[in-house]
């Protein structure tokens, strides 16, 4: 009998023996749908990353150290990737719509009016809540970024999706929490800024290019959210998770940069823009995402189409903002597209900064194989099977996840 000795080496790799490998089919079929991108780590060209610690880190050995760091690497990101965002309004206010028995008992669902007043303009938009009735004391809860269709977090429940499986979370003793996105900024490059930017801006403004876009708005609005479950005595507001999948991926990221309050970031298949890193010449490219999504980001960010090197920074220094907090990072193994190794490597390189709080280094050979999640202290990862998705697997492993670090 004749062996293919290559074809046995990548089926033995794909399976697990090795850590995650691109499974070969997956790599023709997408490559032969696009076949402008790159799908083989052998085509990877090499590539230098900006360098977490400037001058070999002779200067940052603590985290106090790391503070003034910190605060340079944010203002690159909203200089070059994500915008300025204005901070809170002159007036926040709450307003509670409904606050009822839901799941048969198990929960309570309360759902709240966010409303912002600035320069005498007025945006508002809901969130959608769900404490545990078991649970005596202030709840963690998930807060998801929905950037699907409302229906996929309907609170009267008669909708169920696994995208937000709020029983499931509550039956974990969690809270679960959404926001709609497009409440906060339309997805549309011509509309974006019917909602939370008309706020702060009117149409005859001129737009500098380091004005912020969709991804911050979002941002912007979970935060909203968080000044939201500081006010409520049944959220434990130092132990809130934001909850992003693919775009709102990104700006749950994001989120988690500008505001230290959330306690866990959870990025579910962000790639490009995302987890994944910008310089890896993998899946969705900077070109490719500017061009199709511009009013994702602050105008710069595209003015480093083809011309990577430039950029100051990388997505592993986004990761490393969320130190000493927790961060999550999920991939899919269908989901190439989104790079899972490309989202491995940004928590990788991150390790340096984590180190300054005593977690150990990751290594690019500890990738786990499919649905084998790793947890290094306030770190986690997983690929499952499967494409692009938020599943019930995802959320296990969240929780999981959040059971380490917080019972």
């Amino acid at each position: 009998m004749n062996l293919c000795v290559p074809c046995l080496v990548a089926l033995l790799l794909y399976l697990g023996q090795a850590g995650w490998q691109a499974n070969p089919q997956t790599v023709r079929d997408t490559a032969a749908k696009q076949a402008a991108f790159n799908y083989e780590e052998a085509r990877v060209p090499a590539y230098t990353l900006p360098d977490l610690f400037p001058g070999a880190g002779a200067t940052i050995r603590t985290p106090d150290d790391w503070r003034t760091r910190r605060a340079d690497l944010l203002d690159l990101f909203r200089d070059n990737v994500y915008g300025r965002s204005p901070g809170k309004p002159t007036r926040l206010r709450f307003e509670p719509s409904a606050s009822e028995p839901a799941m048969g008992g198990a929960a309570t669902l309360k759902r709240v009016a966010i409303i912002s007043e600035h320069n005498e303009r007025q945006h508002r938009f809901d969130l959608t809540l769900f404490l545990p009735n078991a649970r005596r004391e202030p709840a963690p809860v998930f807060l998801l970024l929905n950037n699907r269709p409302a229906s996929n977090t309907d609170p009267t429940r008669r909708e169920l999706s696994d995208f937000w499986p709020a029983e499931q979370v509550i039956a974990r003793g969690y809270a679960i929490a959404a926001i709609q996105v497009s409440d906060l900024a339309p997805d549309d490059k011509d509309r974006y800024r019917d909602g939370a930017i008309r706020l702060f801006e009117d149409d005859s403004a001129a737009r500098p290019d380091t004005a912020w876009a969709a991804l911050a708005a979002w941002a912007w609005g979970a935060s909203r959210a968080m000044d939201y479950f500081e006010t409520d005595s049944g959220v434990d507001a130092k132990r809130v998770a934001v909850v992003g999948h693919s775009r709102g991926g990104k700006a749950a990221l994001w989120a988690g940069a500008e505001d230290e309050r959330f306690a866990l970031i959870v990025s579910n298949e962000s790639g490009e823009g995302g987890a994944a890193l910008t310089r890896r010449h993998f899946g969705e490219t900077l070109a490719r995402i500017t061009e199709t999504f511009p009013h994702w980001f602050a105008g710069k960010y595209t003015s480093f189409s083809g011309r990577i090197d430039a950029l100051p920074i990388d997505q592993h220094m986004l990761l490393a903002l969320m130190a000493p907090r927790a961060i999550y990072i999920a991939s899919a193994d269908e989901d190439l597209w989104s790079d899972p190794r490309g989202e491995f490597l940004s928590l990788v390189h991150a390790s340096p900064v984590f180190a300054l709080w005593g977690d150990r280094p990751l290594g690019a050979e500890e990738m786990p194989p499919l649905d084998r999640p790793l947890v290094a202290q306030r770190r986690g990862y997983h690929v499952r099977r499967g494409g692009h998705n938020l599943t019930r697997y995802d959320w296990q492993s969240f929780m999981d996840f959040a059971d380490t670090l917080w019972n």
